[in-house]
C-alpha cells in the first residue's frame, strides 16, 4: 500500500503543476491575475476559439484527474 500512496502523491504533484500552467494559459477576460503575466496583451496566438475550447476541455479533464487523486488519497488514508 505504501507504493500506491507514493504513486498517488507523485501524481498529485504532477497534476497540480499542470493545472496551474493550464489555468495561466487561459486568455484573460480583463483585470485578473492573468494580466499580470502578459495575458492582457492582445495577440493572434491565443485568439482562436477552437484552441480556447480545447484548452478549456484539457483544463477540466486535468481538474477531474486532480480531484480523483485527492479522493483516492483520502480513501487510502481513511481505510489504512
Amino acid at each position: 500500500m505504501e507504493y500506491v500512496r507514493w504513486f498517488l502523491d507523485g501524481l498529485l504533484v504532477i497534476t497540480s503543476c499542470f493545472l496551474v500552467l493550464l489555468i495561466l494559459m487561459h486568455k484573460g477576460k480583463g483585470g485578473g491575475m492573468s494580466d499580470m503575466f502578459g495575458g492582457g496583451m492582445s495577440s493572434s496566438l491565443g485568439g482562436s476559439s477552437i484552441a480556447e475550447r480545447n484548452l478549456n476541455r484539457i483544463t477540466v479533464g486535468m481538474a477531474l484527474v486532480w480531484a480523483g487523486v485527492i479522493v483516492a488519497i483520502g480513501v487510502l488514508v481513511r481505510f489504512s
